[in-house]
């Protein structure tokens, strides 16, 4: 069983179970065929659809979808998700990052990131040298800069807090 939102409207559930797809409890009968790795051909109440998968992101478990010319956002979540939000626990993947703290000695070789600036998760901020390796750190999250605490050409020393979040 999944529940489904798309486009930010009122989710629906879905199940699998059977051979047709059930949706909100109903039968969904369709005909589909796969064309490629992302494109299917689908048949619904006599009418044809060509669905295209634009991005799809696992972790996220959300997707891109273009059926004909519409662009769809969709958001999964599967029995797992439904679980821990049954047991009000959904929100614990979706900490508040406060600061990036420096994972190792070394030397600041680049910057990317000044207060004010909004990233997304896995946008690289800095880069840092250490034991004539150059390691990319990434923001672990999504948020805003409140204070960068360090500047290029600089030592920093594990743990030293380098860029701070609002």
């Amino acid at each position: 069983m999944f529940r489904a939102s798309v486009n930010d409207q009122p989710p629906f559930e879905i199940d699998f179970a059977s051979n047709q797809p059930v949706l909100n409890g109903q039968p969904f009968p369709w005909d589909l065929v796969r064309l490629n790795d992302r494109m299917f051909h689908i048949l619904h109440q006599n009418r044809s659809y060509i669905a295209e998968i634009l991005h799809l992101d696992h972790a996220a478990k959300t997707a891109t979808i273009k059926i004909n010319e519409s662009i769809h956002q969709v958001q999964l979540k599967d029995r797992f998700d439904l679980l821990l939000e049954q047991m009000g626990m959904s929100t614990v993947s979706q900490t508040k990052i406060n600061e990036i703290k420096a994972p190792m000695p070394g030397l600041i070789l680049s910057l990317s990131v000044q207060p004010g600036d909004v990233v997304r998760k896995g946008d690289i901020v800095l880069i840092l040298e250490a034991m004539k390796m150059e390691n990319v750190i990434k923001s672990p999250g999504d948020g805003t800069i409140k204070t960068v605490r360090i500047g290029r050409g600089q030592t920093v020393e594990k743990n030293q807090v380098l860029v701070e979040f609002s």
